[in-house]
């Protein structure tokens, strides 16, 4: 389960059944380092006994015990933060493989702001697992990374020393883009030998200047970098991407025309293209074992839910410095966050440590 959904020894952990001292021991004993353990009755009174959005994991093996499963259901979820895992074991029905998802049911339907994400077998058991979903761009606030993430271990201490923020009604002044602290005024990269920059949905930059989708006055030479552009529209990046290093991808789901593919929980799944292309695959491999990577990118709806999946996935631990474009005030309402504002996502990333700029793209 540990690797599957991203629970590391240090998630904060809730057992909630009878005898959960013994069942917190044996969390520890599996390795996990921060576990409290609540009987079900205290834990259903719901008297604000820990508050919403506390913990990255919880588990119970008591939902066929309790009156009212729906109250136990329930307050599990409202504890979870959002990326947060819960799991709940319940009695068998039979032995069918059909079984298993009505055993399922009664917790899934029961479900708010949650999505099954496993249903298997212990024992005589049947384990329900579900994670949390991202409501809003806050969330990245709640998000967990990894212990040993980059983001966290390294470039966190720098954010400090960053540019401010500017808010939205501001405009950034014609000095602004010289005096950003970019990563390498803070890393030797002269030794590393895969550098790599992946731009997504830069067509937008490239109809008035082929040297416009560069970062200006950046301290790399775009010459060291093995280059990615990312778009759907081939007819606009096949005229720009002729030059040595740098590499096109096709990605149909950038399109917010095209029709996304469903996954089998019913969660839209924007990032299969027309022939299956698994573009978070691709991605994965491209950075993991690159020694510097750059991310550019629009806020669309779509590079939003992508932007999510990493941060699901880890990957966005193999990204050392990410450039993100958000329109202005007035502009193209399909690609902000209806919900909240660009600079709540900026804070929210720069809270997890992973060292974002704010882009125009002008």
């Amino acid at each position: 389960m540990g690797n599957r959904w991203l629970l590391h020894c240090g998630a904060k952990s809730l057992y909630v059944g009878e005898g959960s001292s013994t069942a917190v021991a044996a969390m520890k004993q599996l390795g996990f380092s921060s576990v409290t353990g609540v009987p079900t009755h205290r834990f259903e009174q719901r008297n604000v006994l820990y508050e919403d959005n506390s913990f990255d994991f919880v588990f119970s093996r008591d939902l066929d015990k309790v009156p009212v499963p729906a109250l136990l259901v329930l307050e599990v979820e409202r504890v979870l933060k959002p990326g947060g895992v819960g799991a709940l074991l319940v009695g068998a029905t039979g032995s069918h493989p059909n079984d298993l998802i009505r055993a399922a049911t009664p917790v899934s339907s029961l479900l708010r702001s949650s999505t099954v994400v496993h249903v298997g077998s212990v024992n005589e058991l049947i384990l329900v697992v579900f994670k949390k979903r991202f409501e809003n761009a806050t969330s990245f606030y709640q998000h967990r990374l990894p212990e040993d993430c980059p983001s966290l271990t390294f470039t966190k201490p720098l954010i400090e020393l960053m540019e401010p923020l500017l808010s939205e009604r501001q405009k950034p002044p014609p000095e602004f883009y010289k005096n950003i602290p970019y990563l390498p005024k803070f890393v030797d990269v002269s030794n590393r030998k895969r550098l790599v920059y992946v731009d997504i949905g830069v067509g937008e930059l490239l109809h008035a200047n082929v040297s416009d989708w560069f970062l200006p006055s950046y301290p790399i030479d775009q010459k060291d970098f093995n280059v990615y552009f990312v778009h759907y529209n081939t007819s606009i990046m096949l005229s720009y991407v002729k030059r040595p290093g740098v590499t096109f991808v096709y990605h149909p789901g950038l399109d917010d025309k095209v029709m996304p593919k469903h996954g089998t929980d019913g969660d839209m799944d924007p990032f299969l293209g027309e022939e299956e292309f698994d573009f978070l695959a691709w991605f994965k491999e491209t950075v993991q074992y690159a020694d510097f990577v750059v991310l550019k990118m629009n806020a669309a709806k779509v590079e939003l839910k992508f932007l999510s999946d990493i941060f699901d996935s880890g990957a966005i631990c193999f990204v050392d410095e990410l450039f993100l474009r958000c329109p202005e005030r007035g502009g193209d309402d399909k690609t902000m966050s209806s919900k909240e504002s660009c600079l709540d996502i900026y804070k929210g990333l720069r809270s997890n440590g992973v060292y974002v700029h704010q882009w125009w793209g002008d």
